[in-house]
């Protein structure tokens, strides 16, 4: 069923920008860590490394948690869960923003993240489940652009707050932000949106088909490519170029900016052009930024250099779910939960391999690690576009 043929254009669109203002707050608390990273090791007295782990266990988490919530919600209306997913998110950073110490931080914000593990691929599959073929990829990266709009915005603004006044202040204005969209989404969503019953059956096929586990494994290695450098970012600006709270809010900002203008580039061109080759691209992009890393040797320079990346950062994300989405809309749910499940695992993977690189080697390494991981995922991805390609020539679906 498509709804977009049912449903008020007004209506339609009110729907969108209400799952793009939760995936904003998603993406704000998600990255809420890598922003206050400075006050929260300093105030918690741990170091950047077990502040990394932070980041590696809620990632692991979510990366869990997305497939295995997804099957067991596959009943449920969206909009009542989405809701309730915003809602947990919200109740779960004031918990945070109270936690007395580091032994109750980790556990807390491990259950926290929970709720994005819930609400990034279902808001993207209910988004698809509601949208014509035609429109179905801009509308996808439409709603995850609230991620990219979070880089511009949130992330800077709460780096700035954790800077000036504790990263408790940033949690707390997560939770509020929390509440708000927990509000949007239950006032505009559509009642009964209720996706396909997943079977068994549904999730071998998937988990069968080379096809789409190589695309879910790009995700996976860009993911792990980006965050072996992004999850440091701001300890990196401060130790290695001296960067004031002021500098590093606008390195993330210039940052955010761009991938918001890239997110939008390529949300108007994404169902022409076809989500494969659009991520390929994106990748290609980001190679040339790590390639090219050490002349940034300042922070003018270091803001040219991250300009490839940062255009293409979070558009190759969004064009991995219109790439998901547009290839089998009945298995969107599961497609959309393994994607973000390897969003979520590749952050752990490069926040991890990250830390390992500053304690060995120190923050001007990153990048090599950064390169590797997104050179496997360039790789994977021209070979997920031949394969698409040849099997469209054969009229056979991903699954065949």
């Amino acid at each position: 069923m498509e709804l977009e043929r049912t449903l008020p254009r007004d209506r339609l669109k009110a729907a969108q920008w209400a799952l793009l203002a939760g995936n904003f707050v998603i993406g704000c608390g998600v990255m809420v860590v890598s922003g206050t990273l400075n006050d929260l090791t300093r105030s918690l007295q741990i170091t950047v490394t077990q502040g990394g782990h932070l980041i590696a266990v809620a990632a692991i988490m979510m990366g869990v948690g997305a497939p295995v919530l997804a099957a067991l919600i596959t009943h449920m209306n969206r909009r009542s869960l989405l809701t309730w997913a915003m809602i947990w998110f919200g109740l779960g950073h004031a918990m945070c923003a109270l936690a007395p110490d580091f032994a109750w931080l980790l556990p807390i914000r491990a259950l926290t993240v929970l709720a994005a593990a819930v609400f990034t691929p279902q808001a993207a599959a209910t988004m698809g489940f509601m949208s014509t073929p035609a429109n179905r990829g801009r509308n996808i990266t439409f709603v995850f652009m609230g991620w990219s709009v979070a880089s511009v915005a949130g992330l800077p603004l709460a780096a700035w707050i954790g800077e000036r006044m504790g990263w408790r202040m940033a949690m707390m204005l997560i939770a509020a932000g929390a509440f708000a969209a927990a509000w949007l989404v239950h006032t505009t969503l559509p009642r009964g949106i209720r996706p396909p019953a997943l079977s068994l059956r549904v999730w071998r096929k998937v988990f069968r088909s080379p096809l789409l586990m190589a695309i879910v494994l790009v995700t996976a290695c860009q993911s792990a490519g980006q965050f072996s450098v992004l999850a440091y970012a701001a300890p990196y600006y401060k130790h290695d170029f001296g960067a004031s709270p002021e500098q590093i809010s606008m390195m993330f900002a210039w940052f955010g900016g761009l991938a918001l203008a890239g997110n939008l580039l390529l949300n108007r061109v994404v169902d022409r052009m076809g989500a494969a080759p659009a991520v390929t691209i994106t990748l290609s992009l980001m190679i040339v930024s790590l390639l090219i890393w050490p002349l940034g040797t300042n922070l003018i320079y270091l803001s040219i250099v991250v300009m490839p990346w940062a255009l293409s950062g979070f558009a190759t994300n969004s064009g991995q779910q219109a790439r998901l989405g547009g290839l089998s809309p009945t298995l969107a749910p599961v497609l959309m939960a393994l994607n973000t499940s390897a969003i979520y695992l590749g952050h752990a993977l490069g926040a991890s391999g990250g830390g390992w690189v500053i304690t060995q080697h120190g923050y001007a390494q990153l990048h090599w690690l950064g390169l590797a991981w997104m050179s496997i995922a360039w790789g994977l991805s021209w070979w997920a576009q031949a394969a698409q390609r040849q099997r469209a020539q054969l009229g056979l679906q991903a699954t065949d």
